[in-house]
């Protein structure tokens, strides 16, 4: 266990490969991990996970709208993704608390004092999207059927290829020179 331990920290910390992996790692703890265990938390009916996991997403998403702006500048800063890496297990670490952290000193007063503004604009926005869909919702209804065409054809396709019927193009599977001596045996009769 040490030695993988240890090959994953040589490759995390690797000029040649370290971008790639650092991102990777990136999305891996930002997201993957924290979904699962948000969906453990969920189904499990444990009350202080889900918790923890809202404080978290409401947190990282808070980080992912800050990341969009600040990104252009901040991917030209060499740690910048080890930073991100760490802030990100810093904010899922039950130790540390970092969710529970950023959201009751930093979002939370921010939101209180802007509540009714953003309410607004929430309301706004919902507002505009019902009128947009209602509007559009003959070709929502023919994209949705689209989709489900594309996804049953190409269902089918692949059960029909993992599973060929028996007897079907026994012939392709056969080699050349074997049809040849059929047709030619019937010749010969």
């Amino acid at each position: 266990m040490a030695l993988a331990g240890e090959v994953g920290l040589r490759l995390l910390l690797c000029p040649v490969t370290s971008n790639v992996v650092v991102r990777t790692a990136c999305c891996s703890v930002g997201t993957v991990f924290p979904v699962y265990s948000t969906f453990k938390a969920i189904e499990e009916r444990d009350r202080n996970e889900q918790q923890r996991w809202l404080l978290y997403w409401a947190a990282y998403g808070t980080f992912s709208v800050a990341e969009v702006f600040a990104d252009k500048i901040l991917f030209w800063f060499p740690p910048y993704y080890y930073m991100k890496f760490a802030f990100l297990v810093w904010l899922q670490c039950p130790s540390g608390n970092g969710a529970r952290h950023l959201y009751m000193n930093c979002l939370r007063p921010f939101l209180l004092k802007h509540q009714r503004r953003l309410d607004q604009i929430v309301g706004l926005i919902y507002g505009e999207l019902n009128k947009f869909v209602s509007a559009h919702e003959e070709e929502f209804l023919f994209a949705r059927r689209l989709v489900t065409g594309i996804y049953t054809s190409a269902n089918g396709l692949l059960s029909d290829s993992a599973h060929p019927q028996e007897g079907q193009n026994i012939a392709a599977i056969e080699a050349p020179g074997n049809q040849n001596q059929e047709s030619e045996s019937g010749h010969d009769d």
